[in-house]
This record gives structure tokens, C-alpha cells and sequence, in this order.
């Protein structure tokens, strides 16, 4: 293959990868498994224009794992909605932290 074909392909891998993260990004979890209690964070102090986003048990690799609070740039008009789970029967459902007006 010649040089330019190479680099054809290789352009084309790296931006179908870039359409596909956000579709990844975006799935919803669905598990029979109850996330453990959430963990006590010693939240900082104000920090003048960030919001402080918390610490919530994420889903990889099979199985729960802390994800501590992190601040985030706040968005003047917007909350954030920390990431949780909810029960619905016998399953949890992860709804991912997001802004809301």
C-alpha cells in the first residue's frame, strides 16, 4: 500500500474513533448489583468559580470502584446533578452527573 493510502486509513481510524466516544461515553449501566455506601469526603472549601462535584461508586471492569469528588467550572444559571445510582426492582441504573438548568 502506498504511503498516502496508509496515512488515508490511519486519518479514518482516528475520526471514526472520535464519532464512537461519545456514543461510548453514553451508555447507560444497568447491573444487579448494589453500589456499596458511598464513602465520606472531606469536602475543600469553596473555590471561587468551581462547583464541587462528589464522589460516587462508577462501574468498570465488572465490578464498583471509587470515583472521588473532583471540582468542575461552574456554569453560571446551571446546577450540577452529582452521578448515582437508582434502584429499579432488582437492578441498579447509573445516571451519569450532568448540568441542569
Amino acid at each position: 500500500m502506498k504511503k498516502s493510502g496508509k496515512a488515508l486509513i490511519l486519518s479514518l481510524s482516528i475520526a471514526g474513533s472520535a464519532l464512537l466516544a461519545p456514543v461510548i461515553a453514553s451508555a447507560e449501566i444497568d447491573i444487579t448489583v448494589a453500589p456499596p455506601a458511598a464513602r465520606v469526603e472531606v469536602v475543600p472549601a469553596p473555590r471561587a468559580g468551581y462547583v464541587w462535584a462528589p464522589g460516587y461508586w462508577g462501574w468498570r471492569g465488572g465490578a464498583h470502584v471509587w470515583i472521588g469528588g473532583h471540582w468542575i467550572a461552574e456554569r453560571p444559571g446551571w446546577r450540577w446533578v452529582p452521578d448515582r445510582w437508582e434502584q429499579r426492582g432488582d437492578h441498579w441504573h447509573y445516571w451519569k452527573g450532568h448540568w441542569e438548568r
